[in-house]
């Protein structure tokens, strides 16, 4: 039975909760687009969901969906036509915010002197749609990293400082999540808007919302009515079931003191026999932020150009110094990545570096699963222990 809707307010507070079916969904991309946001939001893209640009709702990954697990992701159709009925792909709003490659400067000469250029055009304004409470907490996670502090990047601010978030609360998390234990979703947090899909019926709709002032503003003119009880319980009882479907689990608060007491633990030369220090979890993670700085002048000596790019610390020559890298072997870069993520980084930035997102499990080309690790190094240590007692 359709469960009975009220009509629309005047006024949307923030805190409403509405509904919106599949062409409000349309309306609400188009008045996006007229407010001059890049929409950005999953797309089907080299057999997978990644985030890209979306113009239309048509564009969005209608009844496909992925299956994850370590080492392995496979695209699946889906027995309807959900448009977010799916888990995080490779891609996160770091590719758009901590964007892997940007020119950081360019300078010609002019008089014997080079004169810095200003920059081209302004950062975009972007409007995220369909992202996930892992991603939205990886964001933040960058801003106590980038804006503000030591490590503050004026590009990242900008781009930043004009995004919109439309979240989409979880309800299909892959088998290599574990926001649980980060306490980052299902259900999400910080957002302007979040949907809740139900695309299990003949009536596909969304509950909606509101989280912020820009939120309500931007559905003023999008035919949305308030939603019922029984919608905003729907909603719960579904991001509740995705949490208890989680199979992957992390204690975030152990981990700090356990990778910082264990840094001679056998279990990393056991990981280290399988590492292929490519750094796919790095590129993959929505926190890291390790960075490379390249220099360039054309043929004529008369400009000269900065470029900033991606790097990663399982680099050999990430950690490089006069007369030699400093972590020279693939235990210790691992070893590294790891305890920054889960225990230095807390000292550092307050936080875990972790979200729980699983990309890193996933994208591993040889299925190196991080809570396992965590665990591995936890039952040597338990182990050491009982031989010393």
């Amino acid at each position: 039975m359709q469960p009975e809707i009220s009509s629309r307010p005047e006024q949307l507070p923030k805190g409403a909760e509405v509904r919106m079916d599949v062409p409000a969904l349309e309306l609400l991309i188009e008045a996006l687009r007229e407010r001059g946001y890049r929409v950005v939001g999953p797309v089907l893209r080299d057999g997978a969901i990644a985030y890209g640009p979306v113009n239309k709702v048509g564009d969005l990954p209608a009844g496909w969906t992925s299956e994850q697990n370590p080492a392995s992701y496979r695209l699946k159709r889906r027995p309807d036509n959900a448009l977010f009925g799916y888990a995080t792909g490779p891609k996160s709003m770091k590719d758009f915010l901590h964007v892997s490659e940007i020119r950081t400067f360019a300078a010609e000469k002019t008089d014997g002197l080079f004169w810095i250029l200003p920059a081209s055009e302004p950062p975009p304004r972007y409007a995220f749609l369909g992202v996930r409470g892992c991603d939205i907490a990886a964001m933040l996670v960058q801003d106590r990293v980038l804006i503000g502090g030591q490590a503050a990047d004026p590009f990242y601010e900008a781009r930043r400082r004009n995004c919109l978030i439309i979240a989409v609360h979880c309800t299909e998390p892959a088998s290599t999540c574990f926001c649980v234990s980060m306490g980052t979703g299902p259900r999400a947090r910080n957002f302007d808007l979040a949907l809740t899909e139900f695309a299990d019926s003949d009536l596909h709709e969304f509950l909606v919302e509101i989280g912020s002032e820009a939120g309500a503003e931007i559905l003023e003119r999008i035919p949305v009515t308030i939603a019922s009880t029984e919608m905003t319980s729907r909603s719960r009882a579904l991001t509740d079931r995705a949490g208890q479907a989680m199979t992957r689990h992390l204690d975030k608060d152990r981990a700090v003191s356990l990778l910082r007491e264990n840094f001679d633990s056998p279990q990393w030369d056991r990981v280290a026999e399988r590492c292929l220090a490519c750094g796919n979890c790095t590129m993959v993670c929505p926190t890291c932020f390790c960075v490379t700085f390249e220099d360039s002048t054309d043929i004529s000596g008369q400009r000269a150009e900065r470029w900033r790019k991606w790097d990663s610390c399982y680099s050999l020559a990430f950690s490089y110094i006069h007369g030699g890298s400093v972590r020279s072997s693939t235990k210790s870069r691992y070893r590294q990545w790891l305890t920054h993520k889960l225990s230095s980084w807390v000292d550092q930035f307050g936080s875990s570096g972790c979200v729980g997102c699983g990309r890193c499990i996933t994208w591993c080309p040889v299925g190196i699963d991080l809570t396992e690790e965590v665990a591995a190094i936890e039952k040597a240590n338990s182990a050491a222990r009982k031989e010393d007692s």
